[in-house]
């Protein structure tokens, strides 16, 4: 799908004030562009959670907000950039309960269910770039 990018935010990501901050940045972008409380409340929960997974996973890193539009609606898209270990078994970690670190288990598959598009480009030893965008309707 293609479209073009409105307005890019960034965020550290480093300690879980940036992760705190990360929610309200979203918060407030989500509201500004209209968006309802509901699909607020779903990215703004993905986005705590992929931001929680950079800092612990990826040894911290980056995020980014974008205002995105395709002519018929616009959006939201939210990157989690890290330069840590990557993922080295994908297909498991979308798994529903698997976890490698004491959680839930429920990061990047809960996160992948509350947004309208979802990708993640890693590899082992190469970091992890997650990436999810949420649609609104013009």
């Amino acid at each position: 799908m293609s479209f073009e990018v409105q307005d890019t935010k960034h965020a550290p990501l480093k300690t879980d004030e940036d992760v705190v901050k990360m929610r309200k940045l979203v918060r407030e972008e989500m509201t500004a562009m209209g968006f309802g409380l509901v699909d607020q409340t779903k990215i703004i929960t993905a986005a705590s959670e992929l931001a929680r997974n950079t800092l612990r996973y990826g040894g911290g890193g980056d995020g980014e907000i974008l205002r995105i539009s395709n002519g018929i609606k616009i959006g939201v898209e939210l990157r989690f950039i890290d330069q840590g270990p990557g993922i080295e078994d994908l297909e498991l970690a979308l798994t529903d309960g698997y976890t490698s670190g004491g959680g839930l288990g429920l990061g990047l598959s809960g996160s992948k269910r509350l947004a309208d598009e979802f990708e993640i480009d890693t590899a082992p030893g190469q970091g992890t770039t997650v990436t999810i965008r949420k649609w609104k309707m013009l």
